[in-house]
């Protein structure tokens, strides 16, 4: 059985900027509006439920806030040399150099900031930090970089 969570009828989305190094057109800083979708598979526990929807949002909503109306940088890229100081974010990437207020940016533990990174990197952080059922077999998250759009990240539990 599947528990389903569609950020774009739940309000679970945000937007932010980033570029993808080395791409033809995407290598180029530019937006997106994200949504956000969280699967679980597992069966009906104790309580006639998978799991607790509000339990699921919540962390969803901490985890986009700290993206929203936010540059996505990547903290382990090759090609991408990031630089904090004194309050601002400096950028070097294939040529260009880019400088942020450090208010602006979120760094991500991930080598390019493409849905399918950032989605393994939710999924992860949301089996990392919460406490998952015994009923439940895998969690995913989808991260739609705009309709039609979706990357997603399974994790088996």
């Amino acid at each position: 059985m599947f528990l389903e969570i569609d950020g774009s009828y739940s309000g679970i989305r945000f937007s932010a900027c980033h570029f993808i190094p080395r791409h033809e057109k995407c290598a180029r800083l530019h937006g997106h509006s994200y949504i956000v979708r969280l699967r679980l598979e597992g069966d009906i526990g104790e309580e006639g439920m998978i799991m607790d929807f509000v339990v699921l949002k919540k962390k969803l909503r901490e985890m986009i806030d700290e993206m929203d109306h936010k540059t996505l940088l990547p903290s382990k890229s090759d090609t991408v040399k990031v630089t904090v100081e004194e309050g601002s974010v400096e950028v070097m990437s294939c040529g260009k150099r880019y400088v942020f207020p450090e208010e602006d940016v979120t760094l991500l533990d991930i080598p390019t900031t493409t849905a399918e990174e950032m989605s393994r990197m939710m999924t992860l952080r949301m089996v990392d930090e919460v406490e998952f059922p015994a009923n439940v077999r895998s969690v995913s998250i989808g991260l739609d970089e705009e309709r039609g759009q979706t990357a997603w990240y399974t994790e088996v539990l």
